[in-house]
């Protein structure tokens, strides 16, 4: 009885050490996009970016759709990080938010997503435009 609890509590410490290992291996990059942003109502975005990951530069794709109280057009530009990859891959997928925001003229955008693979962009810029939104968005990044 004793060996058989000695066993599993080395077994859940190798599988705790094997799970902390693949957290430490997640890695980071810079990220650059470019969002242009229009709608009245049903709203739609779309753009290009650049991730910069292990000195290499891969080609991204942006597009979403918004709903909820959206109206005007603008272009986004937007600088940080993404976090927790493993892979330049780990960037594409769907990221979602809810929000509110006013642009007329010029104005700064900070905001922070996550993909359903995990990785984390934090990303601040400036917006240029008229738009005016509360609204529930998704972004949607591709590798290109």
């Amino acid at each position: 009885m004793k060996i058989a609890s000695m066993f599993r509590a080395a077994l859940v410490a190798i599988a705790t050490l094997a799970g902390l290992s693949t957290a430490a291996r997640a890695d980071g990059g810079t990220v650059v996009l470019t969002i242009y942003k229009a709608g009245w109502i049903i709203g739609g975005s779309g753009g290009s970016g650049v991730l910069n990951f292990h000195g290499r530069s891969y080609a991204l794709s942006t597009g979403g759709l918004d709903y909820g109280l959206v109206f005007g057009g603008s272009k986004t530009v937007l600088r940080g990080r993404v976090s927790n990859i493993n892979r330049p891959s780990d960037v594409a997928g769907v990221y979602g938010a809810a929000g509110a925001g006013l642009a007329v003229g010029r104005g700064a955008r900070a905001i922070v997503l996550t993909n359903q693979k995990g990785a984390v962009l934090e990303l601040t810029g400036t917006q240029v435009g008229l738009m005016a939104n509360a609204d529930l968005s998704g972004l949607a990044i591709t590798m290109r």
